[in-house]
């Protein structure tokens, strides 16, 4: 059986992501396999950004992963300009999937925050 990585709920980019809810700043409708970003976007997005704003998008942080390092980060909550809802549907079924629970009830937690938010 292969070994299934550990996550930590990066708590940088859950706050982040709540201020872009509070902001406005989110889709929700969209196809989340078609507007992720790809590696070409997320490299761009590198090349103009830092890597805490790259880390920021994303709600878990690869236990044992290199800092600096896309490996680092899982769980995509936008396509790096907006959250999307579909995203954070997306991390709350991944996550409960393999059984990251901690990353799952943060996902859910700004599931619920955007419903509320945007109703």
């Amino acid at each position: 059986m292969t070994p299934v990585a550990k996550y930590a709920v990066n708590q940088a980019a859950v706050e982040h992501v709540r201020a872009l809810i509070d902001a406005h700043q989110y889709v929700l409708d969209s196809d989340w396999g078609q507007v992720q970003p790809d590696a070409e976007a997320q490299n761009a997005y590198l090349e103009r950004h830092s890597w805490d704003e790259y880390a920021a998008w994303h709600l878990g942080l690869t236990e044992g992963a290199t800092e600096g390092t896309k490996a680092r980060y899982a769980f995509a909550a936008g396509d790096l300009r907006r959250v999307h809802r579909s995203a954070l549907i997306a991390c709350v079924y991944r996550a409960s999937e393999w059984r990251h629970k901690v990353v799952e009830l943060a996902a859910h937690e700004l599931l619920q925050h955007l419903d509320a938010t945007s109703s």
